[in-house]
C-alpha cells in the first residue's frame, strides 16, 4: 500500500472512532495484564463474563495470591486452558509481589518475563496501560494487515514490524485498536463485509465481497 493510502486508510478509521479502547473490562493494571493473559485464544466477551466476579474483590496480585489457584479457577472454568491460565497468573501475581511490590513493570522486556506474557499480551499492556505506541499482533490485525496490503508479513513479528515502520505517527498510539476492530467486525475471516468497509477502496483484497441479497 502506498504512503499517501496508508495515511489515508488510518485518517478512515481515526474518523470513524477517535478514542478506541479494548473491549477487555478491567479496574487498574493488573486487572488489565490479568485479563490479557486470559484472552489467549479466547474471546473478549468470554473473558469479561469470567473476571466480572473476579475483578470485584480481587485487584492487586495479592489478593490473587490470597485467592489461590484452586479459587481462580472457579471464577475462570469457562475459559480455554483455564488450568494453565490460573497457574500463570498465580505465578506471575507471586513476581510481581515479590520482585516488583506488587507493581506491574512499566517495561515490554520485564513484562515478556512474567508467567503466561508473550510478546503479545505485553505490547497490550504497554499500550493500554501506559500509553506506549505498541501494536500487539493478534488474528485480526494479522489478517488485516495482510488482506488489505497495508503491511504483509508471514509471521506476526514481520507484521508488526512493518506496521512499525509504515504507520504514521499521528496513529501511532491507537492503531493496535483500530485494526482489531476492523477485523473483529468489518474485515471479518471468512467473508470480509467489503460494502460495509470504510476503507474498501484503499484495499488490496479482490474481489470485494458484495452485499448480501436482500429476502
Amino acid at each position: 500500500m502506498k504512503k499517501a493510502d496508508v495515511d489515508e486508510f488510518f485518517y478512515r478509521l481515526a474518523t470513524a472512532d477517535p478514542e478506541p479502547t479494548t473491549e477487555l473490562q478491567y479496574v487498574n493494571d493488573y486487572t488489565l495484564l490479568v485479563a490479557v493473559v486470559l484472552s489467549a485464544q479466547a474471546t473478549d466477551i468470554g473473558v469479561n463474563k469470567a473476571t466480572r466476579a473476579l475483578f470485584e474483590t480481587v485487584r492487586t496480585p495479592q489478593a490473587m495470591l490470597e485467592l489461590g489457584e484452586e479459587g481462580l479457577k472457579q471464577h475462570i472454568k469457562t475459559i480455554g486452558l483455564f488450568n494453565a491460565k490460573a497457574k500463570n497468573v498465580i505465578a506471575l501475581s507471586r513476581i510481581l509481589v515479590d520482585e516488583y511490590g506488587g507493581e506491574v513493570p512499566q517495561s515490554r522486556d520485564l513484562l515478556e518475563t512474567l508467567p503466561g506474557v508473550g510478546r503479545k499480551t505485553a505490547n497490550v499492556v504497554m499500550n493500554v496501560a501506559f500509553g506506549e505506541e505498541t501494536i500487539a499482533v493478534d488474528t485480526h490485525i494479522f489478517r488485516v494487515a495482510n488482506r488489505t496490503g497495508l503491511a504483509r508479513g508471514k509471521t506476526p513479528r514481520a507484521v508488526e514490524d512493518r506496521l512499525e515502520k509504515v504507520t504514521p505517527p499521528p496513529y501511532r498510539r491507537h492503531a493496535h485498536h483500530w485494526l482489531i476492530l476492523h477485523g473483529r467486525y468489518v474485515c471479518k475471516a471468512r467473508r470480509p463485509e467489503c460494502w460495509r468497509c470504510i476503507v474498501s477502496t484503499l484495499c488490496a483484497f479482490k474481489p470485494k465481497t458484495p452485499a448480501p441479497a436482500r429476502a
